[in-house]
């Protein structure tokens, strides 16, 4: 007996050990599991047949694991998470005339692999820097950057990066396929002696900590840990399950990952093991961990992603031994005195029910009402109700109006994903029908930190004080929900920048119908800057928030980061936003945000109403990647109609689109005090709309003091005699008198 004890307690140690084999390989079957230092998991491998496919190949012929020619430091299979180190940009200056003489702009490319938001931070080091990084964000352009500056060493200080000697950003969600660039303002003439170079590096969070001595000594670093995010394919869980390359293994479920596209696996609880392998999840032996889940006195006996604790006889219990445990049977008399006390409880509980089950909905309704104050605070009720205080003069009641959750359920059929319209950085919009019958749009925000929320109330302030007919309407929000809600009124034809890349057949772009917009949207900006209650500096006019409604009109929306400004103040001193290609020059250098910023911008938009172009054409060459400059170009070069749209040159008068061309040439000017106005801009497009010859029914015709004096009141501007000839020019070559066409 005691020989087949032993030998039964050897086999179990050698299935145990067996067992722990099998899961301790997070390789393919007869594959490289190690590079270096580094553990290579499968979706993960070294040669064809070990990765799932060319994304995930490490290529390990010097010992050292290379992904994309960056070595990899770790890669962790359960967060999927992959660790790597990427060349730090830089540029540095040789000589006192400024030439360059170092530089390099870095970049990683893979659509399966996600700048982690959480792990990095995007930083640029130097007193004479600013930089930035380009990116795609849901397959469009993206960038974000920041500016350092010192005069000198004094003021620079270690642990401290908030834009003196060093800045930082945080990584938005979903950017991939990246490129960092890094400049200097002055060539760093100023400050070569102790900050001789510019440097932008995508920096893992935690082992980040700035120090004056990288002023120098980046230098000679050519490299910096930075983490990525990554998943399987880019498809959902709930699409994947279905095709024939999934690849979450047995014993284990699949879920979305918080950053990125793509699906993730994990072992189910009570497994361990490599997920992305067919049987890579095995079962833990809870019964041989130390210590022990079972109590002394009771016996484990391990099952598949589980075990059970036994009380030997004469005991009773649960065995855990964070549980009851086990505990000696009560004996005769005791069980008596047990059963008194039951039957007594059981008397003072059938009591209570009747005399509380009402309290119950008390309590549940109580319940509701603070869940609901909770959610209110978290999501800036507080702080919405003191802007809106604080603002009282300015805005409208009617556009503040606080929706309840149940209404804004009932609109959107519970947030169904069938009313999806639309899905953004800062939300998901639904389509949805209130009480009352008026259709709306819903934007349900992500979930809130601090930055998102400010820019939430921002928005609901900003758009409490507009009330213009080309600016997207705000019915209202709700603050008692798990994120906030925003209520729009629905805009039924999409964005302008999807408008002009679609092919719609039955409303073509015509040249008036283009025209007729950018009026619409000038006008919508020049009341923006000059005829709200307190000038309002949008801040990312771009195509794509330009929304147009049933008959094509104009609306602009997504005041997210906009800001209301002081009538006596010239411009607002920020950290960079905005998007990519839209962008003032002179605000990425300076900071500082003025009213012909948003000018800069609308110009782009005007680019892309000439020309049917996107503001980023990645097919471009780098010089003339951005639409703006190279519109601009094109009409240095006299070579605007070969650049200009088919359908432009088919309808519109050639003298009105040179009109147009040049105002959108001005607009885009490099320096900002030369721009004209968004009043000015407003003011000549709607003179390009000036028919050469039309007849009143007496057939007499209006003269050029009739159009003059209708534009000056209409803008609020006197208008030289000089100027509205050079307007008028430009619409026709007749002799005849002109008037405003209806």
């Amino acid at each position: 007996m005691a020989f087949l004890r032993m030998l039964f307690q050897v086999t179990c140690v050698v299935v145990m050990l067996s067992k722990m084999a099998v899961a301790a390989s997070l390789a393919k079957p007869s594959c490289q599991h190690r590079c270096g230092d580094v553990e290579i998991p499968y979706p993960f491998g070294t040669t064809e047949n070990c990765y799932l496919n060319h994304n995930y190949f490490i290529n390990c012929s010097n010992s050292k694991p290379l992904f994309r020619n960056s070595i990899v430091n770790n890669i962790d299979f359960i967060q999927g998470e992959l660790e790597i180190l990427v060349f730090i940009a830089y540029q540095c200056y040789q000589n006192s005339r400024g030439v360059p003489g170092l530089q390099n702009s870095p970049h990683l490319r893979s659509q399966h692999f996600t700048i982690s938001n959480t792990k990095n931070k995007f930083v640029a080091i130097g007193c004479d820097t600013f930089a930035f990084l380009s990116a795609f964000q849901n397959n469009e352009p993206f960038s974000i950057g920041c500016t350092s500056t010192c005069q000198s060493l004094r003021n620079v200080f270690d642990g401290s990066c908030s834009g003196i000697g060093c800045c930082q950003v945080q990584i938005p969600k979903g950017l991939k396929n990246y490129t960092l660039e890094v400049r200097s303002y002055n060539n760093n003439t100023k400050v070569r002696d102790f900050s001789p170079c510019s440097f932008a590096l995508v920096a893992k969070e935690d082992e980040f900590n700035f120090s004056s001595s990288y002023l120098k000594s980046l230098q000679d670093i050519e490299t910096y840990p930075m983490v990525l995010d990554w998943a399987i394919g880019n498809e959902t869980c709930e699409t994947a399950r279905s095709k024939p390359d999934y690849v979450c293994g047995r014993n284990s479920l699949c879920y979305d990952p918080q950053n990125g596209d793509g699906y993730r696996c994990k072992c189910y609880k009570g497994y361990e093991g490599n997920p992305y392998l067919h049987d890579g999840c095995q079962d833990i032996n809870e019964c041989l961990q130390v210590p022990n889940p079972c109590n002394a006195t009771a016996t484990c006996t391990n099952a598949d992603g589980s075990f059970t604790c036994v009380c030997p006889n004469g005991y009773v219990g649960d065995g855990m031994m964070n549980g009851t445990g086990c505990s000696p049977k009560a004996s005769g008399q005791a069980k008596i005195i047990i059963a008194k006390v039951g039957v007594s409880t059981s008397l003072g509980v059938l009591f209570l029910i009747f005399g509380g089950w009402w309290s119950y909905k008390v309590i549940k309704k109580r319940m509701r009402i603070k869940r609901k104050e909770k959610f209110f605070k978290r999501n800036g009720g507080l702080l919405l109700q003191q802007q809106l205080f604080t603002n009282m003069n300015k805005v409208n009641v009617e556009n503040t109006k606080l929706f309840n959750s149940k209404e804004l359920e009932k609109a959107t059929n519970h947030f169904s994903a069938d009313r999806i319209i639309g899905h953004g950085g800062q939300g998901t919009v639904y389509k949805g029908m209130l009480a009352d019958g008026r259709i709306v749009a819903i934007k349900k925000s992500n979930i809130i930190d601090e930055e998102k929320l400010q820019e939430f109330v921002n928005e609901v302030v900003i758009l409490s004080q507009i009330n213009h007919r080309n600016v997207v309407k705000m019915l209202g929000c709700c603050l008692e929900t798990e994120v906030p809600l925003l209520v729009y009124e629905f805009i039924s034809n999409g964005t302008l920048a999807q408008y002009l890349n679609g092919q719609n057949e039955e409303v073509p772009p015509t040249w008036d119908m283009r025209l007729r917009i950018a009026i619409e949207v000038a006008g919508a900006i020049f009341y923006l800057h000059s005829a709200a209650s307190s000038p309002i500096y949008h801040r990312d006019i771009k195509s794509t928030n330009i929304l147009l409604d049933e008959k094509y009109r104009a609306k602009v929306a997504d005041f997210g980061i906009s800001r209301s400004v002081a009538i006596d103040q010239t411009h607002l001193t920020t950290l960079v936003h905005g998007t990519f290609g839209y962008v003032d020059p002179e605000y990425f250098r300076s900071s500082q945000f003025t009213d012909k910023s948003d000018v800069y911008s609308f110009g782009v938009v005007l680019a892309e109403l000439l020309t049917r172009e996107k503001a980023i054409l990645s097919s471009r060459t780098r010089d003339t990647k951005s639409l703006a400059a190279f519109f601009v170009s094109s009409m240095e070069g006299n070579n605007l109609f070969d650049i200009l749209d088919n359908q432009v040159l088919k309808e519109a008068e050639k003298e009105k689109i040179i009109a147009v061309a040049n105002l959108a040439k001005r607009c885009l000017n490099l320096n900002g005090k030369e721009r004209p106005s968004m009043r000015e801009v407003a003011m000549e497009l709607e003179a390009n709309q000036i028919s050469p010859k039309v007849s009143n029914p007496q057939g007499e015709y209006r003269e050029i003091e009739d159009i003059k004096t209708e534009i000056s009141k209409q803008y609020d501007v006197s208008i030289s005699t000089s100027c509205m000839d050079s307007i008028l020019a430009t619409s026709s070559s007749d002799s005849q008198p002109l008037i405003l066409s209806s």
